[in-house]
């Protein structure tokens, strides 16, 4: 297959890791971040994947953890950049990867070459690409969660909110809080359910406490998790990914919700 950059010179080829939850759950994430990737100016590919091995190495597995890195090393070996709207997902690859391999120079040397291309969507536009606003409207008020991935390995705190800034018609505002965890962390929510459920249940009063209609977040893992609770406790807020909203592409029922396909509107 001939190099697609070749007939497009100057446009970065991106390699999308659409993640486990966002092709299981909520694929429109992932036509999200294509669009706002090829907006700005990138050659989009979406190869076969698998899950990267985060789930594993959260819970001590190593040995599987190894397998699915080095399936993913090979799948995405060859693209500039590999973007993920999952910052817990890209942040397996940038900081755990390289440890998965430290007693093996050559899968190590891979590995580093992966993490070194690898970014969360947003910190890719903003921080790579340059991205200062997107084509988008969003008539209401939102809040924020920073995950914490994302926040802690990742640094992604500013880029969304910048890039949310430039959505037409939105305001944001800040919850207490917001870069404190929302209890899922994966494998967590599952082993301790107890104190994940007494976390999450300080972050949702956060959240309803901002008095936003809508709750935007990076991963969605963390935005189920919310949007669970919030539905259990009756909240009358929508929980989104920030790609929708920055791709303008907010069609789709709110997390949580399922579409009527008789009158076309969302229902719990």
């Amino acid at each position: 297959m001939s190099d697609p950059t070749s007939a497009r010179p100057g446009k970065p080829r991106v390699g999308l890791f659409v993640t486990c939850l966002v092709d299981l759950m909520r694929p429109s994430v992932g036509f999200a971040a294509v669009k706002l990737l090829e907006d700005a100016g990138c050659i989009v590919e979406v190869p076969v994947q698998t899950c990267c091995g985060q789930p594993a190495y959260n819970s001590g597995d190593r040995g599987t953890s190894k397998d699915l890195a080095m399936r993913m090393i090979e799948t995405f070996q060859g693209f500039d950049y590999v973007v993920a709207p999952s910052g817990s997902c890209a942040g397996t690859i940038r900081k755990h990867y390289p440890e998965l391999f430290e007693d093996d120079p050559n899968w190590r040397a891979k590995a580093d070459a992966l993490a070194s291309r690898t970014y969360e969507l947003t910190s890719f536009l903003v921080d790579v690409l340059g991205v200062t606003q997107v084509d988008a409207s969003f008539d209401g008020t939102v809040t924020y969660h920073d995950s914490c991935s994302g926040l802690r390995e990742l640094h992604v705190k500013r880029q969304p909110r910048k890039l949310l800034a430039s959505v037409k018609g939105l305001t944001l505002v800040e919850m207490n809080d917001s870069d404190v965890c929302c209890g899922f962390g994966g494998t967590f929510a599952v082993k301790y359910s107890d104190i994940s459920g007494a976390i999450v249940d300080a972050k949702t009063k956060n959240v309803e406490a901002a008095q936003a209609a809508t709750l935007l977040a990076g991963d969605l893992g963390c935005l189920m998790n919310m949007a669970g609770k919030l539905s259990r406790d009756g909240k009358p807020i929508t929980v989104r990914h920030v790609a929708e909203v920055l791709a303008g592409m907010t069609d789709e029922p709110a997390i949580g919700l399922a579409r009527d396909t008789r009158n076309k509107t969302s229902q719990p």
